[in-house]
């Protein structure tokens, strides 16, 4: 990539970032929409006994992908900024501050998201089979609630609009200390030049 912040390196990491977390969005929002939904039947020859009939189960895909997509997006930037500890270290001031804070925020909101996609994927994979009860009415089949998988695609909106952020500051920050680093090694230069003279 050459050194953060500069050029088309630091473009196309915020392009990869983007299209990773857009297309993990897509596959929340498609499997929110594709939830399986569930029915009592009854068991043939016995009146006290029903079982539950789900429809497609294609939701369960959607969140896993919406899950790796989303676990791609985070491991390439932090990858790339080596988790802002093991890296170029940053120059004191405000850029570093809010890397910092952006930093914290989008692992905090990238948890979240996971996992309400993990969370969502089992959940709806779950399946409930035979049931014997008396009063069939008075039970439902286990379904996922609504809103688990729209809670996470807005978890991976908030947690590629903080990478940005993060990713934009971590590169001013590092930028900066390469920056005080080559004034410094100039000046030392200068001095040594002057003791000569």
């Amino acid at each position: 990539m050459g050194v953060l912040g500069e050029g088309k390196g630091s473009t196309l990491v915020h392009i990869l970032v983007v299209i990773l977390s857009l297309v993990a969005f897509g596959f929340s929002i498609a499997a929110e929409r594709r939830r399986s939904t569930g029915h009592l039947m009854p068991v043939p020859d016995q009146s006290n006994a029903t079982y539950c009939v789900y429809s497609s189960d294609v939701a369960t895909g959607y969140g896993v992908g919406a899950f790796l997509f989303l676990l791609s997006s985070e491991s390439l930037l932090m990858g790339v900024t080596k988790c802002m500890c093991f890296g170029r270290p940053l120059a004191p001031g405000g850029n570093r501050a809010w890397t910092i804070i952006y930093f914290m925020s989008s692992w905090a909101a990238f948890l979240v998201a996971e996992a309400c996609l993990i969370a969502g994927a089992t959940k709806n994979a779950y399946h409930t089979k035979y049931r014997s009860m008396i009063y069939a009415q008075n039970f439902t089949c286990e379904t996922l609630r609504k809103g688990v998988f729209i809670a996470a695609a807005v978890f991976v909106v908030a947690t590629m609009i903080l990478n940005v952020y993060y990713y934009m500051y971590f590169t001013k920050a590092t930028a900066a200390q390469g920056t005080r680093k080559a004034n410094r090694a100039s000046s030392t230069v200068g001095m040594t030049g002057a003791g000569y003279a």
